[in-house]
């Protein structure tokens, strides 16, 4: 094993905490740093130099620069134009939706604008209903998914013209509920908030209760074809977040179905399309979404990856005047750097850390969550964080049902990470001797690495 970094922690203490990488999370598997808290200062390390894959351990890095970068008070905007003039509740032209990011719009958003749109004496609509979503540009799908996550929640696209199902903020995603028939019956199924331009095929059908539940709800790779297969037992239900094929088509194929229910015509069927506002074209309403501070708890809780990468190319945009990926990841490195964060050898693809391409060590985890504490958006990052072993969602957040032991209650503040053979989970601790700690624990190699990765964790609460 390597050599260790320790302060402060008796001998004892320093070969029960080996014990517990050799013998739990695994020396080939782990790299490992715990520091204190108040001081910051490195008590233990093991391999905490050493490249490894966070996973949502990212959005520590990211979420921290969005706060500092952006701002508590941050709000996203939505704006409406329409560009023709208005004649007997008839508009002669086009309305362009132009969009910056906001994941927060919903079906009640949407149904706000077209009464916006009523109110303004629009009945009519001769022209199309046009999307400006060049706020962000480069790929809309993120980097690193697969075939796999490319249809579901976590793999969605990113654009500025996005919908949000609930208040998750999952953007750029349905949810698509099916529910148990008969025997023999195809299941039947709903759709929240609505299809959106994309269409279903029912392929499924229900099977005896006591029948293994292999019913698959998936959208076929770029394609707007849903899929429902396999069989549902009686009496069950099977509820999937699908992602948009095109996020900006499909909100807009919504926008204008709410708009047809609050009486506003459109003569052309086929009328959407993607544009440029015309710099003519007059603003008639601009809606804003609620601010950073009261998003970012979501976000961090239910480690949102839409998000994530939202807030990333945003950066990118207001610092450097280009929405894309590789423009963001510069506010997040220049945020590193102002937070004298040794991240040279750091390696980055997204904001969310969903990509395998991204490369993090636990040295520097812990040192950025050591410096925060001393900025004024603390307290807003620290309570956002999954608390280990709180039952209630948006409290224990991805948390929620580890750690539930009585005696490890209040003790666990962190964000945890996963993808394929990755687990991380770096944050706030307090030890068995009522000491406060700050630790990251990143494990990789392992199919299932949470069980390793929780007693290896409750192991540590033990000898410290």
């Amino acid at each position: 094993m390597e050599e260790i970094q320790e302060k402060n922690l008796d001998c004892d203490t320093i070969t029960k905490l080996e014990q517990v990488v050799v013998t739990i999370l695994g020396e080939d598997k782990a790299t490992f740093t715990l520091r204190d808290r108040n001081s910051g200062e490195i008590l233990y390390t093991y391999r905490g130099g050493h490249l490894m894959r966070p996973a949502s351990n990212m959005k520590i890095l990211t979420g921290a620069a969005a706060l500092a970068e952006l701002g508590l008070e941050y709000r996203f905007k939505t704006e409406i134009y329409i560009d023709g003039n208005v004649e007997d509740h008839t508009l002669n032209g086009d309305i362009y939706v132009k969009g910056y990011g906001d994941p927060t719009i919903n079906e009640a958003t949407l149904k706000h604008f077209a009464k916006i749109l009523r109110e303004y004496g629009i009945h009519h609509v001769k022209g199309k209903l046009i999307g400006d979503d060049t706020y962000f540009s480069g790929e809309t799908l993120p980097p690193g998914v697969d075939d796999e996550g490319e249809t579901h929640y976590y793999g969605a696209r990113i654009s500025p013209i996005t919908m949000s199902p609930n208040d998750d903020f999952d953007a750029s995603t349905i949810i698509v509920e099916a529910t148990a028939g008969n025997f023999g019956e195809k299941p039947s199924f709903t759709v929240i908030p609505h299809l959106c331009g994309l269409q279903i095929s029912n392929e499924a059908k229900t099977v005896d209760k006591n029948t293994e539940n292999t019913l698959e709800i998936r959208r076929i790779n770029n394609t707007s074809q849903i899929v429902i297969t396999g069989e549902i037992p009686e009496g069950e239900k099977a509820k999937v977040w699908v992602s948009h094929q095109e996020p900006t088509k499909n909100t807009l194929l919504f926008f204008r179905e709410l708009c047809k229910g609050s009486g506003i015509r459109f003569e052309q069927e086929e009328g959407i399309d993607i544009g440029t506002t015309p710099k003519h074209a007059k603003l008639i309403h601009t809606h804003e979404s609620r601010s950073i501070a009261e998003m970012f708890s979501i976000f961090m809780k239910l480690s949102n990856n839409s998000i994530a990468d939202i807030f990333l190319k945003t950066m990118g945009k207001q610092k450097h005047g280009i929405g894309d990926y590789e423009h963001g990841l510069k506010v997040v490195r220049a945020y590193l750097e102002k937070q004298q964060i040794d991240f040279a050898t750091w390696q980055f693809a997204d904001g969310s850390g969903l990509s395998h391409h991204n490369r993090l060590h636990s040295n520097g985890i812990s040192e950025l969550l050591y410096v925060l504490q001393k900025e004024p958006y603390f307290q807003n990052f620290y309570e956002s964080l999954p608390v280990g072993g709180n039952i209630n969602r948006l409290v224990g957040g991805t948390l929620k049902d580890r750690f539930l032991e009585p005696e490890l209650q209040q003790r666990i503040f962190a964000k945890t990470g996963y993808i394929h053979e990755v687990n991380t989970l770096s944050g706030y601790l307090t030890g068995k001797s009522g000491r406060d700690y700050i630790f990251s624990i990143m494990l990789e190699g392992r199919e299932e690495g949470i069980p390793f990765l929780d007693e290896g964790l409750k192991a540590i609460i033990e000898v410290v």
